[in-house]
């Protein structure tokens, strides 16, 4: 009727690129070929008459289809395709034998080593064009494919990371690298849980910079949070084992939780801490220090069934008090 488009032929719609390699000998085949071919502008066609550059050529032009003979001077058609499917960058490329020879045993021993199709020289254009589109477009499905899951492993390594560092982030101290509070509350509840069903003895260290506010107003808060973070190094050098963590436990107060170790190994260990600090020799102005040092409750015990952690964390606190009263830089245990 006037005034309506006819709907448009799908066979119009453009097409997707298409790149043949042609290994033949025989430069009329090969100018057949590309006749045949040139009634699809969208295919591309390659030549290589020298069998012995067949793969070379492959690798390079990066085809969707190789035409491949089976007769050629320099080597069998068939150890090419061998050739062809043992390269990463050729093994999926879809292979059409292009040969006159269209015995059933030969055809058998094509598809046997990995052609995907087999037309006796010359097929119909039609033919030809239709099939390479055919394998052409199965490859290029195939290709897309492997992109997406390769983009999409990608993008799952690259979301693991950013989790696995996000989890880093929430559980660690921004300022020493230590394990935080969050981290600390955690690791003591399990490591109490263990200690009511074990009857194993748990340790505790409290430990916390002498004179810190009169550090911060007379150097200032950058320079306290250096001292901070030498502290966190010396208490990082200390710790005993990988079953042990140490963690700023809020401020200038630092923990350390000892799972297994005796009340004689944490007061060990807290004086390690103790000489550590002292030895790191950082200076400080107050009235009754020449520099920075710390003091450290200590507290160890089975945790008894019915009872939180925060027993243990009440008694390395009382602890902690009790070395303050004591003239502090040094260590009160059990």
């Amino acid at each position: 009727m006037p005034g309506k488009t006819a709907p448009e032929d799908p066979e119009t719609d453009v097409q997707e690129t298409v790149t043949v390699l042609l290994v033949d000998d025989q430069p009329v085949i090969a100018l057949m070929v590309r006749k045949m071919l040139a009634v699809d502008p969208a295919i591309t066609l390659h030549v290589c008459t020298q069998a012995t550059e067949a793969v070379a050529q492959a690798r390079q032009v990066h085809p969707t289809v190789i035409l491949q003979d089976l007769v050629m001077p320099e080597a069998n058609g068939l150890d090419l395709v061998v050739a062809y499917r043992s390269m990463p960058e050729t093994r999926n490329i879809p292979i059409i034998v292009l040969s006159s020879n269209d015995e059933p045993e030969m055809k058998k021993s094509a598809f046997a080593i990995g052609a995907n199709d087999y037309l006796v020289k010359l097929p119909e254009p039609i033919e030809l064009v239709a099939r390479i589109r055919y394998h052409s477009r199965a490859f290029m499905a195939l290709v897309e494919r492997d992109n997406a899951y390769r983009a999409l492993r990608l993008s799952q390594q690259k979301l693991l990371l950013s989790n696995l560092e996000l989890q880093r982030l929430t559980h660690s101290d921004g300022l020493t690298g230590l394990p935080n509070r969050r981290s600390f509350n955690d690791y003591l509840a399990r490591a109490w849980a263990t200690s009511q069903e074990q009857g194993s003895p748990l340790s505790l260290l409290m430990i916390d910079v002498d004179h810190f506010k009169s550090y911060n107003d007379r150097f200032g808060h950058l320079a306290g949070d250096d001292a901070l973070k030498c502290v966190a190094e010396a208490i990082r050098e200390c710790c005993p084992d990988p079953s042990c963590l140490p963690a700023r436990f809020g401020g200038e107060e630092f923990a350390m939780v000892m799972p297994g170790l005796t009340v004689a190994q944490a007061s060990g260990i807290a004086e390690a801490i103790r000489r550590q600090v002292e030895g790191t020799a950082l200076p400080h102005a107050a009235p009754t220090a020449t520099s920075v040092t710390v003091s450290i409750g200590a507290a160890t015990m089975a945790a008894p069934p019915d009872a939180s952690s925060d027993l243990l964390i009440a008694a390395a606190d009382a602890r902690l008090y009790q070395a303050k009263c004591n003239g502090r830089n040094c260590i009160v245990g059990d």
